[in-house]
């Protein structure tokens, strides 16, 4: 059977030379109480204000939403953009998140949340997307877990290579042990391949691996592909395994049917970026 190649994307600007962004930091677990009746920014920005966190990726998994609105991706525009995204969708009717991932970082000095989810949805309306945390609301109290990130932590910049506005890592003064790498990637490389490059390039033999991005189509093991050439997908499970890396993710392109599996090695391109938290496991 032929292999598939890997899939690329040409963006506007210039790439950068640098192909990944990764920084050394401290993980370690936490939970937030997350008010009812209220939205996923401010619920989040207030709980972790409570707790000192500064930086955080935390999972939504089970969360209740009575109003829910998101976006999925879309073809390019025509304003020189390689892809975009969807109108905004909002389910008239409450939503059950069953999985769900958010980077909290910061965005012109104020919090600023990137999320991406998966739930129960009502066809034809998509069931997995980029979700609006501003405008979607918490219909029940939820404790949201997840890791406190010090001694880095992601912030919005504009990215010349794509012109977008991106997340991208900045450091912070922290003298806690070092157990992780914040990381963000650019676009045109394997997810996969480009992950084992920084979990050797920092001595991580083993570590799970959490987050969020896009990939250029997105390619499983044992078939189910999604064709579009912007999807957006989300980490069920990710593993750095001998030096190996494995990834189970959902995954959404145009055509909003939500798709979930293990990624097929070496033909997953990232399409605009990933947002990647690695944490090496105890000895």
């Amino acid at each position: 059977m032929t292999r598939p190649a890997l899939r690329r994307i040409t963006h506007p600007g210039q790439p950068a030379q640098a192909r990944d962004a990764a920084l050394p930091c401290h993980a370690r677990p936490v939970t937030l109480a997350l008010r009812a009746g209220t939205n996923v920014t401010q619920a989040i920005t207030d709980a972790l204000a409570q707790a000192g966190v500064q930086a955080a990726y935390l999972r939504l998994d089970g969360a209740v939403l009575s109003a829910l609105c998101f976006v999925i991706p879309a073809p390019a525009p025509g304003d020189g953009h390689a892809a975009w995204y969807s109108r905004t969708y909002a389910p008239a009717q409450p939503v059950r998140l069953l999985h769900a991932g958010v980077h909290a970082g910061w965005r012109d000095g104020a919090r600023f949340l990137h999320c991406h989810g998966l739930w129960d949805g009502a066809a034809p309306e998509p069931a997995m997307g980029h979700v609006l945390c501003p405008d979607t609301v918490l219909a029940a109290p939820y404790q949201a877990t997840g890791w406190a990130i010090c001694g880095a932590g992601l912030s919005v910049a504009h990215d010349p290579e794509t012109e977008f506005s991106l997340f991208q890592p900045q450091s912070s003064p922290d003298d806690s042990a070092q157990n992780a790498i914040l990381a963000t990637l650019r676009p045109n490389q394997d997810i996969g391949q480009a992950l084992e490059r920084i979990a050797a390039r920092h001595g991580m033999e083993n570590a799970s691996i959490h987050g969020i991005g896009s990939l250029v189509g997105t390619c499983f093991q044992g078939g189910g592909n999604i064709d579009s050439y912007a999807t957006e997908i989300l980490i069920r499970d990710g593993r750095v395994q001998a030096g190996k890396v494995a990834l189970d993710v959902a995954s959404v392109g145009f055509d909003g049917v939500a798709r979930t599996g293990w990624l097929r090695p070496d033909v997953n391109a990232v399409c605009v970026t990933a947002e990647l938290l690695l944490i090496k496991d105890r000895a």
